[in-house]
């Protein structure tokens, strides 16, 4: 019995959540057309390229949060989950996290989208632990800001490591699954690294290091 950790986006689902949920905000008439998109266009490229500037993405992604009422926020993810997300998750993926289930193991996802968008997702694959951005909440309310470290890079080290120390766990014969450079801190402190579907530079440092590399994609 172990602990299998998994990255969400392009892992799990063929999708980036993140971007999705903009791409659904901007169908909704929520956000500026021109310039959110722009916005949202150039923070997937800078993630992508391993540039990206977490707090300037932040301050973007979670302003919508804070803009409008809870009751709204529900509803659209609601539509969110059926429309954008349900058609991306992938089957193989589900057949993984069944198999690491059976096995008795902890299951435990890791990702740098937000728990606003996240939790449910994690809910619907039946995993109930889940280290994402911590939108701060004040009264009900989202406020625009985060909570805690991002979880990101080597502030998912950070996060897991405090999780770790909650839960009384440790990393010993631990999987983790993910498909971008962006994890490689992480990647290199576990006992079985696992590059799923990874992008070029992942792909490349994972048969450098003779680390598995599998597709969970038809």
């Amino acid at each position: 019995m172990s602990l299998a950790i998994f990255d969400l986006d392009n892992t799990l689902l063929s999708i980036d959540s993140d971007h999705a949920w903009g791409e659904f905000l901007l169908e909704q008439g929520a956000v500026d057309p021109v310039a959110y998109r722009e916005a949202n266009d150039r923070f997937m490229a800078d993630y992508e390229a391993g540039t990206l500037d977490m707090q300037a993405f932040l301050e973007v992604a979670l302003k919508p949060l804070a803009e409008h009422a809870p009751e709204q926020l529900a509803a659209w993810h609601q539509q969110f989950m059926a429309s954008k997300i349900e058609p991306h998750i992938l089957p193989r993926g589900e057949e993984l996290l069944a198999r690491h289930r059976a096995r008795g193991d902890t299951l435990l996802i890791i990702t740098a989208t937000n728990r606003f968008i996240t939790g449910p997702i994690a809910e619907r694959l039946g995993v109930d632990d889940l280290i994402a951005v911590e939108p701060e909440v004040i009264e009900g309310r989202y406020t625009g800001r985060v909570s805690g470290t991002p979880s990101y890079r080597e502030g998912k080290i950070t996060r897991l490591e405090e999780w770790l120390a909650d839960k009384e766990q440790t990393l010993d014969d631990a999987w983790f699954y993910s498909d971008s450079h962006n994890d490689l801190p992480l990647l290199e402190i576990i006992d079985y690294p696992v590059a799923v579907d990874p992008d070029p530079t992942l792909r490349e440092a994972a048969k450098s290091r003779g680390w598995r590399i599998m597709s969970l994609r038809d």
